[in-house]
């Protein structure tokens, strides 16, 4: 999953991302309202975790220009906790208000939360075959038997789960995963695709995981 963090205070943007993506998130962070409105409306986010104060545009500002657009979940992050400004975000749309100084567990309670009751635009549990991922609980199973990842692999294996039977191209994988353009003198995707297969496949009788020669990977049951 994806999330835009929209933040001016240089230390909590950089404490949210760091947070975000050791739980396996990938995290763009825009600095002021009119590159964080940009970005919202110009990629794809699940979620947007946004100040209310701000250079360029206020938050406010960011939340309609964002809805008038299309509908993605927000989590306003705000010094500014009176009574009239959390109705006031509220009632433009913003689906969870937490008021700083916060916790950062508080945080991933709530960014999980909004997930979890915001139609997120896939299911909660997604399955191929005898493979089982539980996108919000991290879980992941396979003929019953439970499967401990790392926060890279089960990022990767949530990708290409959500994308089943789509053929995704290294720089798609690599931009997705990492949050970085792909270096085709990298291997980053394919040792991790290897590591990946050790405990999702390897030991089962039927491979879910492809090689499409030149392309990409697939996650996709065959016959």
């Amino acid at each position: 999953m994806r999330i835009l963090i929209i933040e001016d205070e240089g230390k909590t943007a950089a404490y949210l991302q760091k947070g975000l993506t050791e739980n396996g998130y990938v995290v763009d962070v825009a600095d002021n309202g009119i590159d964080g409105a940009h970005l919202a409306q110009t990629q794809y986010y699940d979620l947007i975790l946004l100040d209310v104060m701000l250079p360029g545009i206020d938050g406010w500002t960011v939340l309609q220009q964002l809805h008038a657009a299309k509908k993605t979940p927000v989590l306003f992050l705000t010094a500014k906790g009176g009574v009239e400004d959390r109705v006031k975000g509220l009632e433009l749309g913003a689906d969870d208000y937490l008021v700083k100084p916060f916790a950062f567990s508080e945080l991933l309670a709530r960014v999980r939360s909004v997930l979890r009751r915001g139609a997120v635009r896939q299911q909660d549990v997604i399955s191929v075959d005898d493979l089982e991922v539980d996108l919000l609980r991290r879980r992941v199973r396979r003929g019953g038997a439970r499967i401990d990842l790392t926060a890279k692999e089960f990022g990767l294996l949530s990708l290409l789960i959500r994308r089943a039977g789509e053929v995704l191209s290294r720089t798609l994988i690599a931009e997705q995963v990492w949050d970085m353009n792909f270096d085709s003198d990298t291997n980053v995707v394919d040792v991790a695709i290897r590591r990946l297969r050790a405990k999702i496949d390897d030991p089962f009788e039927r491979r879910l995981i492809h090689n499409v020669r030149g392309v990409g990977y697939v996650l996709e049951q065959r016959p």
